[in-house]
């Protein structure tokens, strides 16, 4: 194996459970001709559920996360029946991550790790990220992989909150093992084949291990780790909301990139590859070149004909429906980090390079207003090694070896106490918003009437 095929796909799923089978139908469309199926598979996710669902976590996501499953599933039948295990699968609030492994490879996962923020208000989870790490065995060496989804601040005038919640994504995200008592690199122990570690009612945050296994904190960056960042990122194509009638110029489909309709004239506008080239936010990530339509926002008229068929983003027949009240934006984004500058080295000379096959956008489906987005790469099967201390004056500037801020000594202490008021809201949200909620809280105030009809007959007795 020369090079590790990983296909990541980010959706923000409007809160509403997806339609296996549709979904099923363009999930590899990205994949380049013949289609053979990625060695891994991620599922990066936002808006996954109500707020209540979300928050409760546990159960109440399954209906959401079990439909994603069966999709793949079915997609991967396509692909010269192939199958699929979730190794892991896990979300904090409303944001989740969903890693599936070839079923021939899943004994070639060495060990897993975790890590989850919120940066939504008072650090809830509403915005935020989740992150899982981990190590995949080739031959004697064991490939470091990190892949984060995130949910930054909408809005178009929220540029300043965007790169805010980046920085505290960075300063936030700690990782920890999977198994409370693992040590990562040096303890952990090979995963059960048959997916048993997947299971999504699991907590985010592992218990506490004991305190002569605590690993030395490990966050976004670090410098034997490729890095893998997507999700709806929220970045727009301006700053301010669109004035009357704006939308009669925004883009059309049209194979002609001269034409003003083309949506090639709206990317110089984009907010996210300006803050990045800017040093402003996502530093070091590097993205591949954006050859489809933007992402956001799809009117509800274009979301009752969605997944109808297959839609050629050139195609001077079809129209693009955008909500009047946005302007159409590249919200949906992967990022990838690039190889260290130590890698070039002689001694750590690669046979390849990371490589981006395909980055493209999926039809819209029916229950979201943003297209989802895949990206395929292939990711040398080689491992990244340390640095060498004779390289340290050359590499330090490196951002795996120096991140733009510092990781937060409290993450875990905030990260409980956001999670107890994640906790309470959703509790609140199911039983005020929900119809299962409201029979329950109708059930209790009926029988705390009754109860205290019968104490009260009694004492009158």
């Amino acid at each position: 194996m020369s090079a590790l095929k990983t296909y990541i796909v980010t959706f923000n799923c409007g809160r509403e459970p997806i339609n296996a089978p549709v979904f099923a139908t363009h999930l590899f469309s990205a994949l380049p001709k013949p289609q053979t199926a990625p060695d891994i598979l991620v599922l990066c996710l936002q808006e996954l559920a109500s707020l209540g669902y979300s928050f409760l976590g546990g159960s109440y996501l399954v209906p959401y996360l079990s439909p994603f499953r069966h999709a793949v599933t079915i997609a991967a039948e396509s692909l010269d029946n192939a199958s699929y295990v979730n190794i892991i699968t896990r979300n904090l609030g409303m944001t989740a991550i969903m890693v599936f492994v070839l079923r021939d490879q899943t004994a070639q996962v060495r060990w897993l790790e975790t890590a989850g923020v919120g940066v939504g208000m008072q650090e809830l989870g509403n915005k935020g990220a989740v992150g899982i790490r981990m190590g995949y065995s080739i031959g004697e060496d064991t490939l470091d992989m990190t892949f984060v989804s995130a949910h930054l601040a909408p809005m178009e005038d929220a540029l300043e909150r965007r790169n805010e919640d980046w920085a505290n994504i960075v300063r936030g995200l700690v990782f920890v093992p999977v198994s409370p008592t693992a040590v990562r690199k040096t303890t952990a122990q090979r995963l059960p084949q048959d997916g048993s570690n997947a299971n999504e009612t699991d907590p985010l945050l592992p218990a506490g291990p004991e305190e002569d296994s605590v690993p030395p904190m490990s966050g976004l960056y670090t410098p034997t780790s490729h890095l893998f960042f997507a999700g709806d990122l929220n970045y727009r194509t301006s700053s301010t909301k669109p004035v009357e009638n704006a939308y009669l110029t925004w883009p059309q489909p049209t194979k002609d990139p001269k034409a003003p309709e083309h949506y090639s004239h709206l990317l110089p506008s984009d907010q996210l590859t300006r803050e990045r080239q800017a040093g402003r936010t996502l530093h070091g990530l590097q993205e591949a070149p954006i050859d489809f339509p933007p992402t956001y926002k799809y009117s509800d008229k274009a979301r009752a004909v969605a997944g109808t068929k297959q839609v050629d983003d050139n195609s001077e027949g079809e129209i693009w429906d955008w909500a009047k009240h946005r302007y159409p934006s590249w919200c949906d984004r992967i990022l990838y980090l690039p190889l260290p500058p130590w890698m070039t080295i002689a001694s750590h000379a690669m046979s390849s390079k990371l490589h981006t096959q395909r980055y493209k956008a999926l039809p819209l489906m029916a229950t979201s207003d943003h297209r989802p987005v895949a990206c395929l790469i292939n990711v040398p099967a080689e491992a990244i090694p340390e640095p060498d201390k004779g390289e340290e004056e050359e590499t330090k500037k490196d951002v795996r070896l120096l991140p733009p801020f510092d990781l937060n000594p409290y993450w875990r202490e905030r990260r409980e106490t956001a999670r107890m008021k994640e906790v309470l809201v959703g509790l609140a949200c199911y039983l005020g918003l929900t119809w299962e909620g409201r029979g329950i809280l109708i059930a209790v105030v009926i029988g705390a009437l009754g109860g205290w009809a019968v104490v009260r007959s009694l004492l009158e007795w």
